[in-house]
């Protein structure tokens, strides 16, 4: 009996090395490696196939270094790992208990969802379904704004959200249906983007002639001479010469402030030539992945060094704020890579970019990294175009640019405020336009200070004690609303109240005048007191094309809503077919337009040593001209009407004296305009 127990035993044992025999050959035909072993593991040993490490790797490996790969060999292991990690004593006789179920993280889950409708959205839209890619895109940004999470509470969240709606934005909206009315605020294309897509070649008397200047040139950033950097050097000087002058000839308004302020924070002051390179100093220049002001920030790296985006400002866009979180961000790269091309480089690519090919290459040097070709194609041109910028710069009759001269600085006075708004009433009471306003500010997205919090406002200078007389007059809650009205020859209150298209005595009222006066000191300035959400006509509000989404809270009203941003309530809802009344039950989330230049907004002349800039139509129904008037024939072979450009300090009354007419008739043929702007046309139809 004991003897053929113990051939069972024997049996069972043969049975169960076969198996394991079995298990191990199915796997991988290689030796098993003790567990202590599998760190020591290579990539030779995993991936034999792959080339010598001496070799240089090609440039798409490059992100695939940072991530070790799951090799062969590592899932070889696993099961043997494991089971060599059991103690020897386990009872084999009691079941293993089932690992527990990971958590399901909602953010990803709802990102994925976001990202399937997004991408569905694009793939119509390519399609040319353009209905069924507003329908998902609209999917997609009310899958976020909807959910229980909030955006602002999650990285990936406000990345997500920040990268669909730069993404959206950049499509053709007006074929989506959306609003096609420029924003208040118009963007450029950032001069990186341009630049960054071409490797010129090196022509080798430009290298020799560079290489010996910067021998002299003095600089606070190291300054080395490539072929790369001699390439870009040629490219300035000759077809990329437009780029290189608009940009140096712009930094004139903003070089002492930011001079300034990167040697308070202690890092090379020629680290300006990052900017010019970047935006060519240009406030709204925007990259085509959604990075934005002169430093080119985007969103979520921006947030993390103190600038603020809302729907109403992007601290991005302004100058002395954003060349503060730059300089930060740029000292905080050189203490992590010692090296200020790596940090430059970090800058466009991201740290975790640049770590990685350190971490893979064994080598802490931009130029070392760009021969073995491990960072991207943008990142390797990115430190030769700021160099030769800076080359250039510091030596521009040795390349042909002794004609270019900066811009200068534009002085400004600042009044802090803690009330919305709107930039037309503070231009009037100022003298200025709205359009010089947004240029001093160009933070602001919109005609509108923040309805919430302080802003510092910019002012034309001299003009902060005019600006505080003239806003006190208008009551803080209707800032947003109300006008000042330059009194021009013949102006009476009747003629106002038709214009304005508000009664009489309130006008009277509001300036404490006898309704009864007929005679209006000329150039006297009087507020208009319009009502909540009617603009004057002279505005013929315009809306920003992008859609602005705003989550219902508790006790909103169509009304509320519309006051909150600006607008009318009708058009609140024609946006968001709604029917007529003020209930909002049902809505989660209300599509906006925020109001923005007006179309009657001309762009006024800069001063002098500014450049020019056109001009636009007074009206959307009125073609833009650039001559100062234009007659037009009728039938009868007859002048006919005329086309007049208004310029800076003329009013109704001398455009009609010019041309024989009467402001009655000005008015009447140009929709009972009342408040003039530089650049406006004005239909003229003389007396014959």
């Amino acid at each position: 009996m004991r003897v053929a127990e113990i051939h069972v035993r024997i049996a069972i044992l043969a049975v169960l090395a076969l198996a394991a025999s079995s298990c191990q050959t199915a796997q991988k035909p290689a030796s098993v490696v003790p567990a202590k072993t599998v760190p020591a593991l290579t990539a030779t040993k995993a991936a034999p196939q792959q080339p010598a490490p001496q070799q240089t790797p090609p440039a798409s490996a490059s992100v695939a270094a940072a991530k070790p790969p799951q090799t062969q060999t590592q899932a070889s292991i696993q099961a043997p790992d494991q089971v060599s990690a059991q103690p020897q004593n386990q009872d084999k006789t009691k079941p293993e208990s089932p690992s527990p179920a990971p958590t399901a993280d909602p953010v990803a889950s709802l990102i994925a969802g976001v990202e399937k409708d997004y991408q569905a959205g694009l793939d119509a839209y390519k399609a040319g379904q353009t209905d069924a890619a507003k329908q998902d895109f609209d999917k997609a940004i009310n899958a976020l704004l909807e959910s229980n999470l909030d955006i602002r509470s999650d990285d990936r969240l406000q990345q997500e959200f920040d990268r669909i709606v730069e993404g959206v934005n950049r499509l053709d909206l007006a074929s989506l249906g959306y609003a096609s009315d420029s924003d208040a605020q118009k963007s450029e294309p950032a001069p990186i983007d341009e630049t960054n897509g071409i490797t010129p070649s090196a022509d080798p008397n430009v290298r020799a002639k560079a290489q010996a200047e910067i021998k002299s040139t003095r600089s606070d950033l190291p300054l080395m001479m490539t072929d790369q950097v001699a390439g870009y050097i040629s490219y300035f000087s000759n077809r990329g010469r437009g780029t290189f002058e608009r940009a140096f000839a712009r930094s004139g308004r903003y070089h002492d402030m930011m001079v300034t302020i990167l040697k308070q924070e202690g890092v090379p002051q020629d680290l300006i030539y990052l900017a010019q390179a970047e935006s060519g100093f240009h406030p709204l220049a925007v990259s085509r992945v959604g990075a934005r002001g002169i430093w080119q920030f985007m969103g979520s790296r921006a947030r993390g060094y103190g600038l603020q985006h809302s729907m109403w400002v992007d601290d991005r866009q302004d100058p002395e704020k954003s060349t503060r979180a730059a300089a930060r961000h740029l000292k905080d790269l050189y203490a992590q890579f010692g090296d200020w091309y790596l940090a430059m480089a970090a800058y466009n690519s991201g740290p975790g970019t640049v770590q990685a090919a350190v971490k893979r290459t064994g080598y802490a040097d931009f130029w070392e990294l760009y021969r073995r070709n491990v960072l991207p194609k943008e990142t390797r041109n990115y430190v030769p175009i700021i160099l030769a910028m800076t080359i250039v710069s510091k030596n521009l009759s040795q390349y042909g640019f002794d004609d270019v001269s900066m811009d200068e600085p534009v002085a400004y006075d600042t009044v802090t405020v803690n009330y919305p708004v709107d930039l037309r009433l503070a231009a009037e009471c100022v003298d200025a336009t709205a359009v010089q306003l947004q240029e001093l500010n160009p933070s602001l997205l919109r005609l509108t200070t923040p309805r919430e919090g302080t802003f510092v406002l910019h002012l034309p200078s001299g003009t902060k004690d005019q600006y505080l007389t003239a806003i006190a007059a208008v009551p803080p809650d209707m800032r947003l609303w109300w006008r000042y009205h330059k009194v021009q020859p013949g102006d009476t209150l009747a003629s106002l109240s038709r214009s304005y298209r508000v009664p009489a005595k309130s006008i009277a009222a509001a300036n404490h005048l006898d309704e009864t006066d007929k005679d209006l000191e000329a150039d006297a300035k009087l507020v208009i007191p319009l009502a909540v959400g009617k603009h004057p006509a002279s505005d013929t509000a315009t809306y920003a094309r992008r859609i602005t989404r705003y989550r219902v809270h508790k006790g909103d009203t169509v009304e509320s809503v519309a006051e909150n941003f600006g607008v009318s309530a009708q058009m609140v809802r024609r946006w968001n077919g709604l029917p007529r009344g003020s209930s909002l039950r049902g809505r989660k989330v209300l599509a906006l337009h925020l109001p923005v230049s007006p179309s009657t907004e001309a762009v006024a002349d800069k001063p002098a040593g500014h450049g020019r800039r056109t001009t636009q139509a007074a009206s959307a129904k009125l073609p833009a001209e650039n001559s100062v008037s234009d007659s037009v024939q009728d039938s009868s072979g007859q002048p006919g009407v005329l086309r007049h450009t208004v310029k800076s300090g003329e009013t109704l009354y001398s455009i009609a004296t010019t041309y024989k007419t009467t402001v009655a008739a000005l008015k009447r043929n140009n929709g009972n305009v009342a408040v003039l702007h530089p650049g406006m046309i004005l239909i003229v139809e003389p007396s014959r």
